[in-house]
């Protein structure tokens, strides 16, 4: 095994293919994972397998196979497919869990094993992403196995099941017809540009296309499993020559999406060509819902991380609604819905700040087909285009916009963050201050109305995560200014 990282956490196992994954290390996850869940459930219990086509991916995708098998799990196996069609096919197949072969945004030489659990609500079960304490079981087991398999006899089976893609899309439809959201009327409408970076993310694409009647032209749809580019739909890696940014304009296309290898992100590229923000997605996606709900909007609730935009708080205080923030983590996001859904709110949305929406009537796992299908009923529902809709997002702002600054503050050692997360809240405790993961102070008064800071320690070196928001760039870097000079006391 090489230097590279082996990186064991809530999300899974991810490492360099050849030098800390190998297809051992994979089937060993694998059998953890799977005795896992015959633990928390039954004997024979089913596991839905996937993987986002990135290539070379067949090799853990058959290793994790085999050792799922190998403890006594059977596997619902879907080929080639998105992280959110592994939640749908999960409830769908009712079955246990799921595991989906990626390193989600991570360069080409990275792959791994991303884990899904389902919990039963009532009749139901939902697919979602498992907790820390869940993630901690299954990284136990997998440093204490030796490689030891099921009797033959306990053996699971493997069954092949076809056309998850078109599964989600019409879980995607049936939520938008049932709930009567009035978001799908867009036949014929709009011309769509979609890079999937040759992964599992086009298939879902060419559903929503389809059954919408949107023209579609995908820049990176061939589903072989090479990046065209660093995989991760940031503004830097969709603005080259003949990217998406590029492409939209030139095309005359309506909207730009941009998918991660594993189709649970979404960045959106308007019709001029500008990246907007992955912050913008949740955002619309609450505009779009929010305002398709009329008077049922009133009293709803949406949940997001501490480190992601205001700007989902403003959309949603538009129609009544309110916002529950959680720590980092899409299983944190996930876990409070879940619980404000047992106690009778009426959770609609969810989501986190990097292009990841959670909308649990379709699956309570990060979609982007969900998204894309939100931002085009809201365009349509409108008659706006995504520029205007960012416009009508940005007129909710108290201080007159939405900027972002991130930084890294160094520390002498990791025992030093406690201090000074400390210091930072007893500076401003004045304001309203949430100490659920670091520090999130925001303001809601006075000439920084609207204003936020957040930050947490890093897991895994002595820095603090030093992320501010403000109406522009600079008001957003004086107020992390003064933070730092709290942090060094």
């Amino acid at each position: 095994m090489g230097e590279s990282p082996l990186i064991l956490g809530v999300s899974g196992l991810r490492g360099v293919v050849g030098e800390s994954l190998t297809p051992e290390v994979a089937m060993r996850y694998a059998q953890a994972f799977g005795e896992w869940v015959i633990e928390q459930n039954a004997p024979l219990a089913r596991v839905v397998l996937a993987r986002d086509g990135r290539l070379g991916g067949q090799v853990f995708y058959h290793a994790a196979a085999a050792g799922l098998l190998s403890v006594g799990c059977g596997i619902h196996d879907i080929g080639v497919a998105t992280t959110p069609t592994v939640g749908v096919a999960i409830d769908g197949f009712g079955a246990h869990a799921g595991m989906q072969i990626t390193a989600s945004h991570n360069p080409q030489q990275w792959n791994g094993l991303k884990c899904l659990v389902s919990l039963a609500e009532g009749a139901d079960v939902e697919a979602c992403a498992p907790t820390a304490n869940a993630a901690s079981e299954i990284i136990a087991r997998f440093r204490a196995r030796d490689g030891a398999i099921a009797p033959w006899r306990v053996f699971g089976e493997r069954a092949y099941e076809d056309d998850q893609a078109r599964a989600h899309w019409r879980k995607v439809q049936h939520t938008i017809i049932d709930g009567d959201l009035g978001l799908g009327a867009t036949r014929g409408q709009f011309h769509i540009c979609v890079d999937s970076v040759n992964c599992g993310g086009s298939g879902i694409a060419e559903e929503l296309a389809e059954e919408w009647g949107c023209r579609l032209t995908q820049l990176a749809g061939l589903s072989h499993g090479i990046f065209p580019h660093t995989p991760e739909p940031t503004a830097e890696n969709l603005s080259g020559e003949g990217g998406l940014c590029d492409a939209v304009p030139g095309l005359k296309a309506d909207v730009g999406f941009a998918q991660d290898p594993d189709g649970d992100r979404l960045a959106i590229v308007d019709e001029r060509g500008v990246y907007i923000g992955e912050e913008y997605t949740l955002a619309i996606a609450a505009e779009a819902l929010l305002g398709a709900m009329g008077a049922g909007a009133k009293g709803a609730v949406l949940v997001t991380n501490l480190s992601t935009s205001r700007m989902v708080e403003d959309v949603a205080a538009a129609y009544g609604a309110r916002v529950e923030r959680t720590a980092v983590g899409e299983a944190n996001v996930v876990e409070r819905m879940k619980a404000l859904k047992a106690a009778g709110e009426n959770c609609v949305l969810g989501g986190e700040g990097n292009g990841g929406v959670i909308w649990p009537e379709v699956t309570y796992v990060r979609d982007s087909l969900g998204a894309m299908a939100l931002t085009l009923g809201v365009m349509a529902r409108e008659g706006k285009t995504v520029s205007q809709l960012v416009e009508k997002i940005n007129g909710y702002a108290r201080g007159g916009g939405y900027a972002i600054v991130k930084r890294k503050q160094a520390l002498a050692t990791k025992a030093d963050a406690g201090p000074a997360v400390k210091r930072i809240a007893e500076r401003y405790a004045g304001e309203r201050v949430d100490t659920q993961d670091g520090v999130r102070v925001d303001f809601d008064s006075g000439e920084r109305a609207g204003s936020w800071v957040h930050v947490r320690a890093s897991n895994t070196e002595p820095i603090l995560r030093l992320i501010g928001e403000a109406a522009d760039e600079v008001a957003a870097g004086k107020l992390l200014d003064e933070v730092a000079g709290i942090v060094n006391g």
